[in-house]
C-alpha cells in the first residue's frame, strides 16, 4: 500500500497568486497542489491536500492525520510564529514532518524569525518559493526509502 502524506496549508495561502506576487509569485495554491500530486504519484505516494485559515481546524487536521497519514508537509503561515496549539498537535504525530515557507522568513520581520513548528519538524525548507513543496515531498520520499 502506498504511503500517504498530508499536505497542510495555513492562513492566507489560499491567496497564492493574488497576494504580493513579488514575494510569493503568481502560482496559485491549486497549481502547487497539482504539481505535488503529480510528483507524489511518480513516487508511489498518496497525497491529500488541505488548506484552512483557522488554527483549530489545522489542529484537527493534524489529529486526524495520526490515523490516516505517515507524514505531514505543513506551511502553517503566520501560525508558525504564534501557535503553541499547532506545535502540541504536531508533537502527538508519530511520523516525519517537513515545514515549508515560500519566502525566507529569516530575511523578513524579526517576529517571523522564530517558528514553533520548526521545533517539531524533521526538516525545514524556507525561501525556495513554491518549489519548497516539491523539495519537501522529495525529502519525505527519501526518508521513506531510508526506513
Amino acid at each position: 500500500m502506498a504511503k500517504k502524506i498530508l499536505l497542510l496549508n495555513g492562513p492566507n495561502l489560499n491567496m497564492l497568486g493574488k497576494r504580493d506576487p513579488k514575494l510569493y509569485g503568481d502560482i496559485t495554491l491549486k497549481d502547487v497542489e497539482e504539481t505535488c500530486e503529480k510528483l507524489a504519484k511518480q513516487n508511489g505516494i498518496q497525497l491529500e491536500s488541505k488548506q484552512t485559515n483557522y488554527e483549530g481546524e489545522l489542529v484537527e487536521f493534524v489529529h486526524a492525520a495520526r490515523e490516516t497519514s505517515e507524514a505531514i508537509i505543513i506551511n502553517p503561515g503566520a501560525y508558525s510564529h504564534t501557535s503553541v496549539a499547532i506545535f502540541d498537535a504536531l508533537e502527538m504525530f508519530q511520523g516525519p514532518i517537513v515545514e515549508v515557507h515560500i519566502s525566507n522568513i529569516h530575511k523578513r520581520e524579526s517576529f517571523r524569525h522564530f517558528s514553533y513548528v520548526s521545533q517539531r519538524a524533521d526538516s525545514v525548507i524556507v525561501g525556495c518559493g513554491v518549489q519548497g513543496y516539491e523539495l519537501a515531498l522529495l525529502r519525505l520520499v527519501q526518508i521513506f526509502k531510508d526506513t
